[in-house]
């Protein structure tokens, strides 16, 4: 097995995790706020228990991921490449918005610096817009700088929550 064996899987998956961040953050804005607002609207709105409408956007993702294990395993080796980088961005993403953002596993925890703040931070400023327009920050590995998306929801007209960046113990208490 020479280097290029090695090097090309590599640099395809690590591709494809970079691309997918891409996309993901591409079809957040132009299909989930677009025509599949349907799906994802129950993402913007409280809800009991522990699943949601939008959650078929994850399945529908594995399908297509577990298809391209399936023709990269029997027919064309790199598409088993592509389904590895899919399959770890989705790791990625349960971590970063299911678990990190959205407290969907059994602890809370909230970071206090560093980039894991900022990314907690810009997709709560994501929900801090009712409705499907007018939301900032559509990634959910890469988040721009808090105070570049403050600037964009100030500059759109439509109102937002000032707070929902900020620290619980920052923010003021509701009476």
């Amino acid at each position: 097995m020479g280097f290029l064996d090695f090097l090309v899987p590599v640099v395809m998956i690590a591709g494809t995790v970079a691309f997918m961040e891409w996309f993901a953050a591409w079809s957040h804005e132009h299909i989930m706020h677009g025509w599949g607002w349907g799906w994802h609207k129950s993402h913007h709105e409280p809800h009991e228990g522990g699943l949601e409408l939008n959650d078929l956007y994850a399945v529908v993702f594995a399908c297509f991921a577990i298809g391209l294990f399936y023709v990269g395993s029997f027919y064309w080796q790199p598409l088993l490449w592509i389904a590895i980088g899919i399959t770890i961005y989705g790791f990625l993403y349960f971590f970063f918005h299911d678990g990190l953002v959205h407290q969907r596993w059994p602890f809370k925890y909230i970071p206090r610096k560093g980039y894991l703040k900022r990314v907690y931070q810009a997709h709560r400023l994501h929900h801090a817009v009712k409705g499907k327009e007018g939301c900032v920050s559509f990634g959910f590995v890469y988040a721009e700088p808090v105070d570049k998306l403050v600037k964009k929801l100030d500059n759109q007209p439509k109102p937002y929550d000032k707070t929902a960046h900020l620290d619980d113990d920052e923010r003021p208490a509701l009476h």
